[in-house]
């Protein structure tokens, strides 16, 4: 192996260094802020580590072709020391500031949909219900205008026929039939109303 490979395989270790570096704080801040449940950190610690192991050997195998060499380690081992040394902390406040913001986001993207979306269905709800209303209400005034007129022609037609239904005699469920759609009629439209 030439010394150029060598040097280029030490700076690939010392970016997968600071790489895992910025990783794991990154998922440090997401599992604070994000209020994991306790028993899930360990099995995202257990990605973490596959995550990383995988980069690390897909890094090395692209720059040496998974050579394993002392100085592998020490690359790795200066990259997080030098990520951790000065990066760590602006890494860290950057995640909580692009944390606030995605949830800045989110509240104004509640906020547009209730007011482009749910308040005009709810306007539009409100309003079928108002015709809805509306529509029952008239027809309810056209079927008792119906029944106004053809009032004349039923007691002329129950006279006639009084003869005929006098002799017949009625089942008495058909009684209570009829008695209660008397009362719901009496109820519905009463008399006063004239």
């Amino acid at each position: 192996m030439t010394p150029q490979i060598q040097w280029i395989t030490l700076l690939w270790m010392l970016f997968s260094g600071a790489a895992m570096g910025l990783a794991y704080d990154s998922y440090r801040v997401l599992s604070g802020q994000l209020h994991f449940p306790r028993w899930t950190l360990h099995v995202l610690d257990l990605f973490y580590w596959c995550g990383a192991a995988l980069f690390v050997f897909r890094m090395l195998y692209v720059s040496n072709y998974g050579q394993l060499r002392f100085y592998v380690f020490v690359g790795l081992f200066l990259g997080v020391w030098v990520y951790f040394l000065f990066l760590s902390v602006t890494t860290q406040r950057f995640v909580v500031m692009l944390i606030k913001v995605v949830r800045y986001l989110i509240d104004v993207l509640k906020r547009l949909f209730r007011l482009m979306v749910w308040a005009p269905i709810r306007m539009l709800l409100k309003l079928l219900k108002g015709l809805a209303v509306m529509l029952g209400s008239l027809l309810m005034f056209v079927f008792h205008v119906v029944l106004k007129i053809l009032l004349p022609f039923w007691k002329l037609a129950k006279w006639m026929f009084r003869p005929i239904t006098s002799r017949l005699r009625m089942s008495k469920w058909l009684d209570k039939l009829i008695n209660s759609a008397a009362l719901l009629w009496n109820k519905w439209f009463p008399k006063n109303e004239e």
